[in-house]
Formats: C-alpha cells, structure tokens, sequence
C-alpha cells in the first residue's frame, strides 16, 4: 500500500489531481483533511465556513491518525499547505510519498481573487509550501515537483512521469473521470469546484498569463514568483 500526499495552493489543478487518482480502482481519496483544523485555530471567515467545521475533525492529532492508520488500499491525499499550520506536527509526513503541485502565482492569484477576497500571501499557500519542501530534503526526502502547467499541456506523459516516479502503474482511468463531482469531495465543493464538475477530464493548455492589475495583486506576485521559480528548477521534466 502506497500513500501519497499531494500538496498545492489554492486553485492548482489540486482537486483534478485528487479526481484523477479517484478514478483509479485501486486508490481511495481525501479531499483536504486539516481544513477544518485551519478555520477552527485561525478564525478566518472562508466560505462555507460552519460547513466545513461540522464535517471535520478539529484537532490535529486525530487528523494525522485519519491519515496514518493502515488502508486496505493506496491513497492519495490532497492537502493544501497554508493549513499546515505551527500547530500541526509535521513527523507523520515522513511516512508518506509527497508531492508538491505548482502553478504560476499569477494565474493562482487571478483565479483565487474571483473567489475570495482582501487575501495576502500566507493565504495562497506558496511560502508554506517551500518551507514543507525545504523540511522535508532537511529530514533525507526527495520530494516530488509537478506543475499543472505541463499536466495540462500533456496530461497523459505527465501522468506517467508522476506514476513512474512514486512507482505505480499508471492507469488510463486517470485521464477521465465522470461529471458531477466525487463522493469524498469536501463540504465547500459547491462553491470552489464548478468547474471541475462540469468537467469529465483535464482542461487543456493554458494560455497567456492574465495580468495584474492592483497594487496589491502585483506585491503578491513579487513576492511569491521568486518561490515558484525555486521549486520550477526540481520540477519533472515535461
């Protein structure tokens, strides 16, 4: 049995990524499992926040536990790495295969800004996520990068490349999934996962990068592109 954690920002190709392994016959999923962790210790006004909170544990330990005790199949878990918070011990991810999924932060910024509002950087996960990194080679791990970028661009290639990579057998039911959404999607699914719904496979390439136009959107990018940079140079090859 394999378990593999996955760990993005928002609006990363993050909830496509946990449809393609839970599409597989062989992985089950979990969508997020520290969120309601996250609102519970910081207090902050997410959408769909009572939601979220009623369908979680609140207490770290009992989370890490969740995801730690053995499984009867692999599994893939989804994580966000700004709920990695101080209070969340960081030993257990040792035992996991982990991933780190990136995006360009100007397309996170754009996309995240649609949906929530008066955010900074700790918000969109990009610190978070080189400090977990950074953590995990400190401790002997290789870690694994993978941009959405080049899953969008060749989702079957790069798909094989993750596959190979962790040592699975890709399977072609990773490339589709039905419409609709999926049965371990979390509470806020309805307001954050649209799009994926109404999708059946991955979007394609990408185009130009939007712009930025606020002051406050360009500190952002300023601020978090030098990390995505740092973690572009580890990424598999497309």
């Amino acid at each position: 049995m394999k378990s593999i954690a996955m760990w993005s920002g928002p609006r990363n190709l993050s909830t496509a990524m946990m449809y393609a392994f839970g599409n597989r016959a062989d992985f089950d999923v979990v969508d997020e499992p520290f969120y309601a962790h996250y609102l519970a210790q910081t207090g902050l006004d997410h959408p769909m926040r009572d939601a979220v909170l009623a369908s979680q544990p609140h207490d770290a330990d009992d989370v890490i536990q969740s995801l730690t005790k053995p499984k009867a199949q692999h599994f893939y878990q989804k994580h966000m790495c700004q709920h990695m918070l101080p209070s969340v011990p960081r030993d257990w991810m040792l035992e996991v295969q982990n991933i780190f999924l990136i995006r360009h932060p100007a397309r996170v910024i754009a996309s995240f800004g649609a949906k929530y509002q008066n955010f900074g950087l700790a918000d969109i996960g990009f610190s978070q996520q080189l400090e977990l990194y950074e953590m995990l080679l400190a401790q002997g791990q290789t870690p694994i990068v993978i941009d959405s970028a080049d899953i969008r661009q060749a989702p079957e290639a790069m798909l094989r490349k993750l596959c190979a990579a962790v040592d699975i057998t890709f399977d072609d039911n990773m490339l589709h999934w039905p419409k609709g959404g999926h049965t371990r999607d979390g509470a806020w699914a309805s307001h954050w996962y649209n799009a994926v719904h109404n999708s059946n496979g991955f979007a394609g390439a990408e185009g130009p990068l939007p712009s930025l136009d606020t002051p406050q959107q360009q500190t952002l990018l300023s601020n978090a592109l030098p990390i995505y940079e740092k973690l572009a140079q580890r990424k598999l090859s497309a």
